[in-house]
This record gives C-alpha cells, sequence and structure tokens, in this order.
C-alpha cells in the first residue's frame, strides 16, 4: 500500500467535544487556542527512560535512567507515593516493565510486575506483586512481609532464580509485549535488530529471530494488535494462533505474525513518515487501530521533537498534527490511562539534555481516536 502523510488539526478544531456533541461558538474558540495538553504536578524526581503501567486509578512509575525510586501516580488525587526502590545492585538503563497476566489469579486487588533489561553486564530480571498503595489496610510491615510491592527476583516453579537474556544480550532500550494463546508468551525485541520469544510457563527462550531492518534497533516503539481487534477475530483466526505486532524505529517499519503453532515469524515492511524517519527514543501508546507518537530524539542532527504523529494500522496512513507537545521531549514514556480516555505522557530530555519532571495529559478524542470503555472494564 502507497505510504499516505497528511497534517490534520485535532478533533476539537472541528466543532466537537469528547461525546461527539457539538462545541459552542466560544468553545471552540477555546479549543483553537488552547493546548491540547494539561500540566499535571510535577514528577517527584526528574526521570528519563521511564516504564509505567496503569492499576485502577494509578499510574505505577518502575523507576528510570540510574533512577531506583517507583511510585504510584494517583489521577484523581494528583498526588504520588513513593512505594518501593529497585535494589541496591540493580543499575537500571534501558530497562522494560509488563505487566503479567494470571489466568487463574481472580484476584483483581493486585497485580504482577515483571523488570527486566539493562546493559549485558547488568542485566536484572524482578518481580513486583503489587496491592493499593493508597490504601489504609495495607500498612508498609505488612507489605514487606508479604513480599508486595517491592521487587524480589524472578523464580521458576522451584523457587530457581530466572535471568532473562542470554550472555551476550544487549537489553538497553529493550522492549517487550505479552501475547500468545493464554498470554504467557513474553515477546522480546533489542539490539542490535533482534526478536526472541521467552514462554513465562516453562521459563525458556523459544524462539530467536533476526528483524528484516538496516536500523539499529533500541528505545523503539514495539506494540501488539489491540485487544479490539483481538476480540473481533473470527473463530478460524483464532484457531490459526497468529499473534500480530507492530515495530518502528528510525526508517524501520515492521509487521510481524508470529504462529505459535509452528513457532515461526512472518515480517511485513510498513511505511514510516518521512518527518519521523530522523527519529528514535519517543514516546508512543496504541489504542485500538492507531498508535500515537510523542516527540522522540535525532541523534545526527542532535535535534529534539515535540511533533506528535498518528499512524493507522488498518489504512497504513500517517498524519502529522499541527498541535504539538508544549515542549520539546525524548526518552519519556506515554501510558494509556486505565479507563482509555486520555494518555499521560512523563518525564524525559528536554532539548538542552536535561531531564525534567515533567507529567502531562491529554483526551484521546483531541487526536481523533475513540475511547474503548467498555472494552478495558
Amino acid at each position: 500500500m502507497a505510504k499516505q502523510t497528511t497534517t490534520q488539526k485535532p478533533t476539537p478544531l472541528q466543532g466537537f467535544n469528547e461525546s461527539s456533541t457539538p462545541l459552542s461558538k466560544s468553545q471552540q474558540q477555546q479549543a483553537t487556542t488552547s493546548t491540547p495538553f494539561q500540566d499535571l504536578k510535577e514528577l517527584l524526581t526528574p526521570l528519563s527512560d521511564s516504564q509505567c503501567v496503569t492499576y485502577k486509578h494509578e499510574v505505577l512509575i518502575c523507576g528510570g535512567r540510574y533512577q531506583r525510586a517507583c511510585y504510584s501516580y494517583h489521577t484523581l488525587k494528583n498526588e504520588y507515593k513513593i512505594i518501593c526502590h529497585y535494589p541496591s545492585d540493580v543499575q537500571l538503563y534501558g530497562h522494560c516493565v509488563v505487566k503479567l497476566v494470571d489466568n487463574n489469579n481472580k484476584d483483581t486487588n493486585q497485580i504482577t510486575l515483571l523488570s527486566f533489561g539493562g546493559s549485558k553486564h547488568a542485566r536484572h530480571t524482578l518481580v513486583m506483586k503489587y496491592v493499593n498503595a493508597w490504601s489504609n489496610d495495607n500498612d508498609n510491615e505488612s507489605n514487606i512481609l508479604n513480599k508486595y510491592n517491592q521487587w524480589i527476583p524472578f523464580t521458576d516453579n522451584h523457587n530457581h532464580p530466572i535471568q532473562i537474556g542470554r550472555y551476550n544480550d544487549e537489553y538497553v532500550g529493550v522492549r517487550a509485549v505479552i501475547g500468545g494463546r493464554n498470554n504467557h508468551l513474553l515477546f522480546i525485541t533489542y539490539s542490535p535488530k533482534n526478536i526472541s520469544v521467552f514462554d513465562l510457563n516453562t521459563f525458556k527462550f523459544i524462539k530467536h529471530d533476526t528483524l528484516p531492518t538496516n536500523n539499529y534497533i533500541n528505545f523503539h516503539c514495539f506494540v501488539s494488535k489491540s485487544r479490539e481487534q483481538e476480540m473481533m477475530k473470527t473463530n478460524e483466526e483464532k484457531n490459526e494462533q497468529n499473534y500480530r505486532m507492530l515495530l518502528f524505529c528510525f526508517e524501520t517499519g515492521l509487521s510481524m505474525e508470529y504462529d505459535e503453532n509452528n513457532n515461526t515469524f512472518q515480517f511485513h515492511q510498513l511505511s514510516v513518515c518521512d518527518n519521523l524517519k530522523p527519529f528514535f527514543q519517543y514516546a508512543y501508546v496504541c489504542i485500538n487501530d492507531v498508535i500515537l507518537f510523542f516527540g522522540g530524539y535525532d541523534w545526527h542532527k542532535e535535534v529534539v521533537s515535540k511533533s506528535v504523529h498518528k499512524y493507522s494500522i488498518r489504512e497504513n496512513k500517517w498524519i502529522t498534527f499541527q498541535n504539538t507537545l508544549p515542549s520539546p521531549l525524548h526518552s519519556c514514556v506515554a501510558i494509556l490511562s486505565e479507563d482509555s480516555t486520555c494518555v499521560h505522557i512523563i518525564g524525559g530530555y528536554s532539548e538542552k539534555n536535561k531531564i525534567v519532571p515533567t507529567h502531562v495529559k491529554t483526551k484521546l478524542y483531541l487526536w481523533d481516536v475513540p475511547h474503548l470503555v467498555c472494552l478495558f472494564k
């Protein structure tokens, strides 16, 4: 399909609000002149290359580059609370955190996080069982005794420590997603151009492959197809057990399908917006059929971007928005709120190569992205 790139203003400039009700003339004028980003309370400390997950009304911020502190941001209170610190022997640099899926656990009051990555000489693999840090029922002493809200070694069924990554695997700027028919597979993409599949049930790698690219892959965009698309699959498609993912980094755009029955990958080239080709280290988030990209870094020209781009997976179409981030950012992180109505953008480097405590959010409807509340409850 031919590459398509257009420029578009966000939806409010077209005269509609979040519920698709026409805006008044004064509201339209306000939307035209105001920024689509809302400033939130600054981070407790400046952070770059952080990793975040959502849990109910919380955004869990799990460390950053050379920053071991982990804390919870409460979306209703607009406040932060320290959860814990990574162990003192862990050096964080380009790590990855994912939320594990336990199909047998019916306890909705806790989640399990997996953290791994870093330099091949200083990798870590840790887990945390997290419970609401804002509840009065969970005092610190109880959490410590019960191994909640702290990072502990990742172990197998016999309590043997497990390290994710082979001896020479370089996991700085690693990215990962959870997938497979039972959400038991960890798909890992990392430099220089690698993809691996780790079975979380057997605690073993079951596949290693090479990405068809000429670019060095790290601090990149790596997402799975959305939940809505998975739900809309036909029975025939589900029986094929193909899991679909997308990757973007510099000039590389890839769609990949993993055949779980045959343990094989198929790769397809995707277009990349010309404006985005020089960049990596952007924040990104995948919603429904859309990926939003915020900022980024061009290391050849040492340029920091404040642009916002949108990629339509179904149409293979790019849009560059006229509205931008309040200031240039790279090495920031974007996370979709639990109710799927807005995106939080956290931390990063400014154009002066300074780590910032920035925390802003933006409504999805401003970027012409429908919210998916019904799918995530």
